[in-house]
């Protein structure tokens, strides 16, 4: 029986996640990234977001096969319920329904932080992760014209956005992912794990 668990990020999993990082900086231009951070350097970038957002890993069978995150997506005051989501997946495990149950996930727990706005930045062409926010229903708000040089060529990047909360005369009061009750994270990770149980009980019969 395949096991599968959406949790929250531990230091010790920078390693794992580097491991599937790395692909996609040395073969894609879906980063803009161009060198491989060290192990060091990765881990602090988990403890950094993590104090303030979820960092979330999604294992099958003991294996860790994907992580995503929210981080903020402008550092001025006014722009503070706003984030910008991040998602990565092993590439043997495109098409379990990982991106989706991760993405879900982050969105709900950013409407238990008070966050309005939900952004996404996709370097063009990405099919997959176009249709990654269509699916859950951002709009496409612009393209950046040739505004990032990688691998010998000049790429588009399509902003998307989605907005969870109606926009009220004043905001409620932004919560950090300490704030949020553990309870309540749980429940939606627990949620967010059984879509992915039923899409590889799918796949399995489909083989």
């Amino acid at each position: 029986m395949t096991q599968v668990q959406i949790r929250i990020a531990k230091e010790n999993d920078a390693r794992e996640l580097l491991e599937i990082y790395t692909p996609y900086i040395t073969n894609t231009s879906i980063t803009f990234e161009y060198e491989v951070p060290t192990l060091d350097e990765f881990r602090n970038r988990i403890i950094n977001i993590s104090k303030d957002y979820p960092y979330l890993v999604c294992i099958i069978d003991e294996k860790i096969v994907g992580y995503a995150y929210t981080s903020r997506q402008k550092e001025r005051a006014a722009y503070q319920w706003n984030v910008e989501l991040s998602v990565y997946v092993d590439k043997l495990y495109l098409r379990f329904g990982i991106g989706k149950a991760l993405y879900n996930a982050l969105i709900e727990i950013s409407k238990s932080q008070n966050i309005y706005n939900l952004y996404g930045c996709v370097t063009s062409p990405n099919p997959n992760s176009e249709k990654l926010h269509e699916y859950f229903g951002f709009k496409k708000l612009g393209v950046f014209h040739n505004t990032g040089y990688k691998h010998g060529k000049w790429h588009d990047v399509i902003w998307f956005e989605k907005s969870i909360i109606n926009h009220e005369s004043e905001p409620k009061p932004l919560l950090f992912i300490t704030d949020v009750d553990e309870a309540l994270i749980n429940k939606i990770l627990d949620e967010c794990s059984y879509m992915i149980k039923d899409h590889t009980k799918s796949n399995i019969l489909n083989l």
